[in-house]
């Protein structure tokens, strides 16, 4: 096979072991090190990927992506709102705060007004029910749905009661102030795995009015359900444009994302200088080759072969021990992210991170890992910049001088 003489040159210095055994032992853990710097940094990307992918899946599930709020003047009409790019499906819906009690205790929960049938169709809740479906809340039969969480923590089983109380609408009665309240029936039990399990009571929108002795028409706002939840700036924006006033889930969850966000981000920027200290090795062994090789340089210099030349044996060189890390650090790297949960069950390792004990969720993004190689081979090119001027500012007379 045909190479260029610089290319050729440079393959035999990279791959020249008998020489010297320490330069040999350098590159060898240059290499090693970018290798394992990589897939450490692919598992570790991936794995944060798959917890930031469960995280977004399960409570931006419960918790509405926008909620808009309706204006004095104006009657919401149903998809009014379906136009906006990123907007999938909406629905109205009444958030309000109060007390469950069952004869086991009570808790401080979140009460959601539903349309059962949209949230059928929409809401990740209804892949996730145990028991019963969303269409079972039915209007006047004051039924409610609960997380599982929340239904052991109150003993309250498929078919019984429990007391909702509500925290915003009360009135002073002979014996103090008296809040609205009114007995449901459970119909249903979902399991999201989220921490809003616990939290969050979904009923019927029409129930939901008569328990805040309220119209609907008052109280309802309009939710909408987004294809992506992290793009919800540009929904937000479209109704700004149209003169409506908003929520969204950054306002209940967003310090949760943007700790993981921080989290990820960091663990990137330790692994990545891991990969950039392996890659700065090269430049140690390079300096040594060149040391080694002056009387080389010097004789290709004066056969008529140009410095240019001589500084391109030396980069080829060292990004061909960057290839070559970062080939074997991206293949492994791959290799354990899709085997990761055979090797915790095959090692009998106690990580079972997700709701059901499947183990370890992963979101290999190719647009990271070449992200990673791009980064990796630019390093080491880096690297190889100083060595390569080095080998270029070979005097012949003075390398000559004693050979």
């Amino acid at each position: 096979m045909f190479y260029p003489l610089s290319a050729f040159i440079g393959l035999r210095y990279a791959k020249a072991s008998k020489g010297s055994h320490f330069i040999a032992f350098i590159n060898f853990f240059s290499v090693a090190g970018i290798a394992l710097g990589l897939m450490a940094l692919i598992t570790v990307l991936s794995v944060m990927n798959g917890f930031e992918g469960e995280l977004k899946l399960r409570n931006l599930g419960i918790t509405p992506h926008v909620l808009v709020q309706k204006k004095p003047d104006v009657d919401i009409t149903p998809n009014m709102f379906n136009h906006i790019e990123g907007v999938v499906a909406s629905a109205q819906q009444i958030d309000s705060e109060g007390i469950i009690q069952s004869s086991q205790g009570l808790k401080g929960v979140m009460f959601q007004g539903i349309q059962p049938d949209v949230m059928q169709r929409s809401s990740i809740i209804a892949d996730n029910m145990l028991v019963g479906r969303l269409t079972d809340l039915v209007k006047g039969e004051y039924g409610i749905i609960i997380g599982r969480a929340l239904s052991i923590k109150l003993n309250v089983r498929m078919g019984e009661q429990a007391r909702l109380i509500a925290s915003e609408n009360s009135y002073f009665g002979p014996f103090g102030r008296i809040y609205s309240q009114r007995v449901f029936r459970v119909v249903g039990i979902f399991d999201m795995g989220s921490a809003l399990d616990d939290k969050a009571v979904l009923m019927h929108i029409d129930d939901t009015a008569r328990l805040l002795r309220s119209k609907k028409t008052k109280l309802a706002q309009t939710r909408l359900f987004l294809a992506d939840a992290f793009d919800y700036k540009s929904v937000v924006q479209a109704l700004e444009a149209q003169g409506y006033s908003s929520t969204n889930w950054r306002d209940q969850q967003g310090v949760l994302f943007d700790a993981v966000k921080m989290e990820k981000n960091m663990m990137s920027l330790m692994l990545l200088l891991i990969i950039s200290v392996a890659a700065f090795n090269i430049v140690s062994a390079l300096v040594m080759v060149v040391t080694e090789k002056q009387g080389d340089i010097a004789i290709l210099l004066t056969q008529g072969m140009t410095r240019n030349n001589i500084m391109g044996i030396f980069l080829f060189n060292g990004i061909y021990n960057g290839i070559k890390g970062t080939a074997i650090g991206v293949v492994t790297g791959v290799l354990l992210v899709t085997q990761i949960n055979h090797l915790i069950r095959l090692f009998d390792f106690p990580i079972f991170l997700s709701p059901q004990g499947q183990g370890v969720p992963t979101d290999l993004q190719w647009q990271q890992v070449i992200f990673l190689i791009v980064t990796s081979l630019i390093l080491c090119f880096l690297a190889s910049l100083y060595p390569a001027y080095r080998a270029v500012r070979v005097n012949p007379a003075d390398a000559l001088k004693y050979e």
